[in-house]
């Protein structure tokens, strides 16, 4: 199979990453030019990825198309392109819906995926719409797929993916704080990531849990974790979480 992704950019770079470390039988992967210190180094990392000269010959060469530029260059290219009949197009784009996707592309079926960034170390969750097999699989290598029926529900998993920077952030903060109390920023920083990914995998190991019940095991009556969750209730953190979703939500 030959695939091609029109638009090089962070999100291209980590499937190609993945697609590498799983068993996916892969014969070419065509990226496109536009940015060309992206597709240089890919190209040269890996053999199996060439660059092409434009996105017309990326069509023209490939099974698979995925798009992956941003919403701006979409409506701005896709109609000036010719796509083949029955190739199979996935949509990385976050904003565009797949009636204007078929629009642009005058594909039967359009697939709309949200693959995360740390899909190029197969972990992650990705949300699949509308309902594909033959897309699922291929997914299914590089992390955990969530079949989505109804595009609008979709809608909600993009939402929440703008949540990658504020928990970096949140770790950021509790380093620094342990950095201004005397810590060495290393052991700081490596403390952070260690709690946040067992956090991370202690809930998938208890996932007969629902995320409720975890919140009331990690913590006990009087404890420094039920006094944590009190006081940022009582300051309205999570309140403030949720009206950032829905600003968010507005945007899709």
């Amino acid at each position: 199979m030959k695939i091609g992704f029109l638009g090089t950019g962070h999100i291209t770079s980590s499937v190609i990453q993945g697609i590498f470390k799983s068993n996916l039988r892969i014969n070419k992967i065509y990226v496109s030019p536009r940015n060309k210190s992206i597709s240089k180094k890919l190209s040269k990392k890996f053999k199996k990825v060439s660059i092409a000269k434009n996105n017309q010959e990326l069509i023209d060469l490939t099974n698979w198309v995925f798009l992956a530029v941003t919403p701006k260059v979409a409506h701005k290219i896709l109609k000036t392109l010719v796509f083949k009949k029955n190739q199979k197009i996935i949509s990385f784009i976050s904003t565009i819906n797949i009636e204007k996707l078929k629009k642009y592309t005058r594909a039967k079926k359009v697939t709309r995926v949200i693959p995360l960034p740390f899909v190029g170390i197969k972990k992650g969750p990705i949300i699949i719409c509308p309902s594909d097999n033959i897309v699922k699989n291929f997914f299914n290598k590089l992390g955990k797929t969530i079949e989505i029926k109804n595009e609008k529900i979709s809608k909600n998993f993009w939402t929440t993916s703008s949540f990658m920077a504020p928990f970096y952030y949140f770790m950021e903060v509790m380093s620094n704080w342990l950095v201004a109390k005397g810590v060495k920023r290393k052991a700081a920083e490596d403390y952070t990531r260690e709690l946040f990914l067992a956090l991370s995998q202690d809930s998938i190991y208890k996932k007969k849990l629902s995320l409720k019940q975890l919140v009331s095991e990690s913590q006990t009556p009087g404890g420094i974790n039920a006094q944590a969750l009190k006081e940022l209730k009582k300051k309205k953190f999570y309140k403030n979480q949720q009206k950032v979703l829905n600003s968010i939500f507005k945007r899709f």
